[in-house]
């Protein structure tokens, strides 16, 4: 409604007192149409007036622009609306760097998972293990404008009979999985360096954006390789992780590793890939308890050499919300808690940069950030910082993402309550903008 009107003369609603009383009946007015799928970025130019924005020291008040989908403080020649932001806390929107579940299984389904991730104020997506397929049903739902955006792995790498086959098998029985999905597509299955070389043409012709390593209990590879007590719990030798590493680098991709324990951790670091997909000990051993940590806490040399290398690191520690922490599993969750709290410190102190991901089918990074904040390993600044600024670099390290300063992409949340003060206030979100579109 503001459009061919100056903003500094016109009281519209988008700059009435109304508006910072009202915001989403004000936005209803105020947003242009939404944007289709095929869509480019927006070209409306917007002042973002009043409002506290994330920097390095903090929030700081300031009136920023939107041009041509970035942002700037520079005010342009011509403004088409107004925003008053009425004092709220700006910050990066959130990321997700490990969950499976932006695929297509249904309309319904997917549909509530791309609503979810928009409305929680997940813009950013690490997929590390998917059927190509599934990715490619979801072209124009995702990685265009107004939508969330997502990198996928595509098959992971494994052994015979390592993770994910277990998985795959449970899936084929009840059908929601077929032979073809096997080896070659959610999986490919490489027992040696000819394996290797044989099916790493195939491998790139699915046009995965990163690859994916499996290590499993690796510090014990020769014992369970061929001992079906391990099925499932096995991965890939860790003697191919390096020539993994060598061709993916070569061709511009960069490796991520599911881990386990501390020497799948140790392993994945040596052989050279850039993320560890998991904090060792985030599920336990095969029957998910904690009899003895050990195998489990990252050595403090492994965490100065993955803060050397800038070796990002995902927490995936959540799922032990799943434990009652006063209930019958209430001593496990003390385990559980325990041990992540160590990591993390110990990662934290060496400065390793660190991601937020959930690996949780049935939700995103929320119930992951909010673990997180009970464990009191970071302030609760930190924590916005890990989840707003480092978890999306990490996941599109070659984009103006997870930042608010000159020439970043015009993506960011509106809070209504500070969350260096109280962490709840990550979800009292009355705005978002993405690629220069405000969201309905």
């Amino acid at each position: 409604p503001l459009a061919g009107r100056s903003p500094r003369s016109s009281r519209g609603i988008c700059t009435s007192p109304h508006f910072a009383l009202a915001l989403a009946i004000a936005l209803t007015a105020c947003h242009p149409p939404a944007p289709s799928a095929t869509s480019t970025p927006s070209q409306h130019t917007y002042e973002l007036r009043d409002a506290r924005w994330l920097g390095a020291n903090g929030f700081a008040q300031s009136t920023r622009y939107v041009v041509a989908g970035h942002l700037t403080r520079q005010r342009p020649a011509h403004v088409d609306s107004v925003i008053d932001l009425a004092g709220r806390w700006i910050v990066p929107p959130f990321g997700e760097a490990h969950n499976h579940n932006v695929e297509f299984t249904s309309a319904r389904r997917t549909d509530s998972a791309l609503a979810r991730y928009l409305h929680d104020g997940v813009f950013y997506v690490q997929n590390p293990g998917n059927l190509p397929q599934g990715r490619d049903s979801l072209h124009g739902r995702v990685n265009v404008p107004g939508a969330i955006d997502v990198t996928f792995a595509n098959g992971l790498l494994t052994a015979t009979g390592g993770h994910p086959m277990g998985l795959y098998n449970r899936n084929l029985a009840r059908g929601s999985m077929t032979a073809a999905d096997g080896d070659g597509a959610f999986f490919w299955l490489i027992d040696s360096l000819p394996d290797l070389e044989r099916k790493w043409p195939r491998v790139l012709a699915q046009h995965p954006d990163f690859i994916k390593v499996v290590l499993v209990h690796s510090e014990e590879f020769a014992r369970r390789r061929n001992d079906s007590a391990f099925f499932n719990w096995r991965g890939l030798d860790p003697a191919l992780v390096p020539a993994v590493a060598q061709r993916a680098h070569a061709a511009g991709l960069r490796v991520g590793a599911h881990i386990d324990t501390r020497g799948d951790f140790h392993n994945a670091l040596v052989g050279g890939v850039d993320e560890i997909l998991h904090i060792p000990g985030f599920r336990g051993d095969e029957n998910t308890q904690l009899t003895d940590t050990a195998p489990y806490e990252v050595a403090e040399e492994d965490a100065r050499l993955a803060a050397t290398r800038g070796v990002v690191v995902v927490t995936t520690e959540g799922g032990v919300l799943a434990l009652d922490p006063h209930g019958a599993d209430s001593l496990r969750r003390r385990q559980f808690d325990a041990l992540a709290t160590r990591n993390l410190r110990v990662l934290r102190t060496a400065g390793v940069r660190l991601a937020l991901g959930s690996d949780t089918y049935r939700d995103d990074s929320v119930l992951e950030a909010e673990y997180l904040a009970t464990l009191g390993v970071f302030t609760p600044l930190e924590l916005v910082r890990l989840w707003s600024e480092a978890t999306p670099r990490a996941i599109y390290p070659k984009r103006r993402v997870g930042c608010l300063d000159d020439g970043c992409e015009a993506s960011f949340l509106a809070l209504s309550g500070d969350p260096a003060a109280d962490f709840t206030n990550t979800k009292r979100i009355a705005l978002r903008m993405k690629d220069g579109r405000l969201l309905p």
